[in-house]
């Protein structure tokens, strides 16, 4: 444990301390802070002389910005952060020679790769915590409302998921710095899967959905139009990107009842919809994404066990 506690505060003094970190930081900041002041400003003007909805502090983070809210935004560029601090985590030391040196003290190896990826993830939490209340303080300014504490337990939840999201792509990046001894080769890699996950997992999903169950919108019925769906989203599912987007939208907007995109309904459930007009309380929201979470959790844990386990086998030599 002592020699954990060592490399995980170098490591943690190495983030904070690199310009590549003050860097990446304020640029997210500054983004986040745009973001949620436009979609702030236009809430407020929306608001004037009109009764104040539920759960408004939440539209924040769901309400466009501009371009894009403050979640989607997170889901699209957050996996950058990861990719970011770990593609260089391993092969930096061996190019350097600092990684025999490292693994020659009096300390166990598997201490080594630990330490990098704890140290990653605090140094994730703390950015996203800290941004989290940075905009919660600009909200509240602009706003001027408090959020209840059903609102601050769901920014919790959504900051937990965030944490988790980035963290897997964090894995990704050092399984890469592992796996390849070039720097560049390695950011190449983790680059390659980002882009892959983000474009062409969607592009695949509705070629696979209009050739495994192809609809025509003239006469489509509503179970052709079912089994499309559900092909698609089998084939999203696949991608961390899509499980996030899903968790995080049903986790800040309570008023959605499911991350379905079409929901098919009988005529005992068309006569009680009245159940579907209310916001969701918290232990709901949390049933509907508690599959998401158990599959983020599960890939970051599986990607950094495979990092841990081809970095336990590699021999290091001395440079």
């Amino acid at each position: 444990m002592r020699g954990l506690m060592i490399v995980f505060r170098k490591e943690l003094g190495d983030h904070f301390s690199s310009f590549r970190f003050v860097i990446m930081f304020a640029l997210i900041a500054m983004v986040s802070i745009v973001l949620v002041y436009m979609a702030a400003m236009g809430l407020k003007e929306a608001l004037e002389g009109s009764r104040r909805p539920s759960f408004v502090f939440l539209m924040l983070f769901t309400t466009s910005g501009g371009f894009f809210s403050m979640t989607q935004f997170v889901g699209f560029f957050g996996p950058l952060i990861g990719l970011l601090l770990g593609f260089d985590a391993i092969n930096r030391e061996r190019a350097t020679g600092t990684l025999s040196k490292l693994v020659s003290q009096p300390i166990y190896r598997d201490t080594v790769i630990n330490g990098k990826f704890l140290a990653s993830v605090v140094t994730i939490a703390i950015m996203f915590t800290a941004i989290m209340l940075i905009v919660s303080g600009l909200g509240l300014v602009v706003l001027g409302i408090v959020p209840g504490v059903e609102e601050i337990l769901r920014m919790a939840v959504y900051l937990f998921l965030s944490i988790m999201y980035v963290s897997f792509w964090l894995a990704l990046a050092i399984l890469c710095s592992v796996i390849f001894r070039s720097v560049a080769t390695s950011a190449l890699a983790a680059l390659a899967a980002w882009i892959f996950f983000s474009f062409f997992v969607s592009l695949g999903a509705d070629v696979m959905a209009n050739a495994v169950a192809p609809v025509d919108k003239s006469s489509a019925t509503p179970e052709a139009l079912m089994k499309h769906m559900k092909v698609r989203n089998v084939i999203e599912l696949s991608s961390p990107i899509s499980l996030y987007s899903n968790a995080t939208s049903a986790i800040i907007d309570p008023t959605r009842q499911t991350t379905k995109s079409l929901v098919m309904m009988g005529r005992l459930e068309k006569l009680s919809m009245e159940r579907f007009r209310g916001p969701l309380p918290l232990g709901q929201s949390l049933l509907v994404v508690f599959p998401y979470l158990t599959i983020l959790v599960a890939l970051t844990l599986a990607s950094f066990g495979i990092t841990y386990w081809t970095f336990m086998l590699q021999e290091i030599r001395a440079m």
